[in-house]
């Protein structure tokens, strides 16, 4: 651990991986929620034009614990050959807001995406789950791999891509993690007891009629009410589990797009919450989708991970 210059500590992406891997981010996730949090109580996340794109400012409280993400977003960077995504996250102590330590934000989102995904997977899918299929071949979907595979023994992985050098890049990082993968199609849903959508998509990825009952599906590609991953029909005809269902009718184009399509109220919204707790359970008479567009107290669960001692 470094320290900046203004004498706060710096946990950087290296260290914040060493110290917490994908299990223990699934553990803190799913112990906030065991714990009694509610997500309703979460700040929405606040959008701000700033410069040449926008800011994402992420706060929230757990416990003992304040935190807030603070991302940019410059659509002009790739051509610099910066990030187009950057971001810091601030930890500070809940009762006198005085700041305690600094991570790097865009690894702690690598973490705390997928950890959440693979907490509801792990009660959405079926306990003799195998096989997986992911849309989408950039860390996101490669970290949501790593995730799945600790809460399912997986014995075929198939990465469905646009372009065939991006797949092959993310099947060798996956082989060098020990995970052994396939190039897939989009004909490889039927099979699948899990579907991963992890994509930049403004329309869905492929037909929602090829999920069979009791699959399970992640869509988590984006947090706007104009983009979706997954067709209204799939959403109309699913168990449909929220991050919490504020969240989702302001940034879950999934959710938003197939209610006003008319295939899914408000009504059919589960949170997540009560889903960890045992208040409802994955059915077999439908498909299993949780859509998540990422919440500021799953970075703060995560963060907490590597707090120091009050």
């Amino acid at each position: 651990m470094t320290q900046t210059q203004t004498g706060l500590p710096l946990v950087s992406a290296g260290e914040l991986r060493e110290r917490i891997g994908p299990r223990r981010a699934f553990e803190l996730i799913e112990r906030a929620l065991l714990d009694g949090f509610d997500p309703s109580e979460d700040p929405a996340r606040v959008h701000a034009g700033a410069g040449d794109g926008h800011l994402l400012l992420m706060p929230s409280t757990l416990g003992d614990w304040v935190g807030v993400k603070v991302a940019s977003v410059s659509p002009d960077n790739p051509a610099r050959d910066l990030p187009r995504i950057q971001a810091v996250y601030m930890l500070m102590d809940a009762r006198t807001l005085t700041p305690r330590l600094l991570v790097d934000g865009v690894a702690l989102t690598s973490l705390r995406t997928p950890a959440t995904s693979a907490v509801a997977v792990d009660r959405l899918a079926a306990a003799d789950a195998s096989r997986l299929v992911v849309f989408g071949s950039g860390p996101q979907a490669v970290e949501h791999v790593v995730a799945v595979a600790q809460v399912r023994t997986l014995t075929s992985v198939r990465m469905v891509g646009r372009t065939a050098h991006r797949v092959d890049a993310a099947l060798r990082e996956l082989a060098e993690r020990g995970i052994a993968a396939e190039a897939g199609v989009g004909s490889d849903v039927p099979q699948a007891d899990i579907v991963v959508c992890a994509t930049s998509a403004k329309d869905p990825l492929f037909d929602g009629s090829l999920v069979r009952d009791g699959a399970c599906v992640v869509a988590m590609g984006s947090h706007e009410a104009d983009r979706r991953e997954l067709d209204a029909a799939l959403m109309g005809r699913s168990f449909v589990v929220v991050e919490e269902s504020g969240a989702a009718l302001r940034e879950c184009g999934d959710v938003v797009l197939a209610i006003e399509e008319g295939t899914l109220t408000e009504a059919d919204l589960v949170g997540l919450a009560p889903l960890v707790r045992g208040e409802v359970a994955r059915r077999t008479d439908r498909p299993n989708v949780f859509k998540g567009s990422g919440m500021s107290w799953e970075d703060l669960a995560v963060a907490v991970g590597v707090a120091p001692t009050l």
